[in-house]
């Protein structure tokens, strides 16, 4: 069995073409080009009493935690914020790609106890994700392309920025019924898409949404399914000041796509309605009630998803 003093912390640093790896057996650092023979390689220098903690980097690390996963290699996909704020506790002020897989390899260290291990998403739920990612994309696009038409002085421009927005009207339904389709053909996604849809306030794209960046909902609790969306309340409390609590951290995607729909629950979903009819009523401030519809929301969709466990 692995234990705090006979674990080996590798620390890479994901770069497109490079990845530098810190490696606290010899305590050597060293560069190892991202692609999957060369990793494949890496991956039989190591074993069971190895984790290797890499950061998100924009899909350049997927190579790496597919080779790790295959070669049953523990891995922990870490947050970049968390390790950034980890590595200035320390006070270093300076960077470079072997500082920071030296910081990745100790903050796997002092918390590898806690860190989730990176598991391979299902091939669907990945699909399905990069075209609601795209969708958000292309829809952020089509608003800022229609605010520059709303925009002063656009006259010279109409006419391609129309263009434009056509365009971008065709992709977006387009990458629509691919979502609808892959979805409809998935039977696990069907359900869950279903299970959701049947909750008032929720409609197919938030359910597409959801599903797609929120692949976790079913697995948690009320609290972590809070915390997962952004949703969380953290204390703001000063002194002899005790302030509105914060929501922070999670993912903003997620609280995005849930502010949606909590604009349409808190009108057309009787419970949801009532309970921010109430906070109103309680002094509350619109947008706190709406956070707390929010909050409410997921706690929902998490509590049907776990209820029916052949739907994730």
């Amino acid at each position: 069995m692995t234990t705090a003093s006979n674990l080996a912390l590798i620390g890479c640093d994901v770069g497109k073409a490079t990845i530098v790896v810190f490696d606290s057996r010899d305590g050597r650092t060293r560069d190892i080009a991202n692609r999957q023979p060369d990793l494949a390689r890496f991956a039989t220098r190591l074993d069971d009493t190895c984790l290797v903690i890499c950061e998100a980097t924009g899909g350049h690390e997927a190579t790496l935690l597919d080779v790790l996963v295959r070669a049953g290699i523990a891995a922990h996909r870490a947050d970049a914020r968390k390790v950034k704020a980890f590595i200035r506790s320390f006070g270093i002020l300076g960077k470079t790609d072997a500082i920071d897989a030296r910081a990745l390899a100790e903050y796997g260290r002092e918390r590898h106890a806690m860190l989730a291990r990176w598991q391979a998403p299902d091939p669907q739920r990945g699909q399905l994700q990069t075209l609601v990612q795209t969708r958000r994309d292309l829809v952020a696009e089509r608003l800022a392309c229609s605010n520059r038409l709303a925009a002063p002085g656009a006259h010279p421009v109409r006419p391609y920025l129309e263009r434009l927005r056509d365009c971008l009207n065709a992709q977006i339904k387009a990458i629509e019924a691919a979502i609808e389709a892959l979805i409809r053909v998935h039977k696990p996604l069907a359900r869950a898409a279903k299970i959701l849809r049947n909750i008032a306030g929720i409609g197919p794209t938030t359910a597409a949404a959801l599903i797609a960046l929120m692949p976790e909902l079913g697995r948690l609790n009320r609290r972590q399914a809070a915390a997962l969306a952004g949703l969380a309340p953290h204390p703001n409390q000063s002194g002899a000041s005790d302030a509105y609590r914060r929501t922070k951290g999670g993912r903003p995607e997620v609280k995005r796509v849930l502010f949606m729909a909590a604009l349409s629950a808190a009108k057309h979903n009787a419970d949801l309605a009532a309970f921010y009819k109430k906070l109103i009523a309680n002094g509350k401030k619109p947008l706190v009630a709406l956070t707390a519809v929010m909050r409410k929301l997921v706690v929902i969709c998490n509590a049907k998803l776990r209820n029916h466990p052949l739907a994730i």
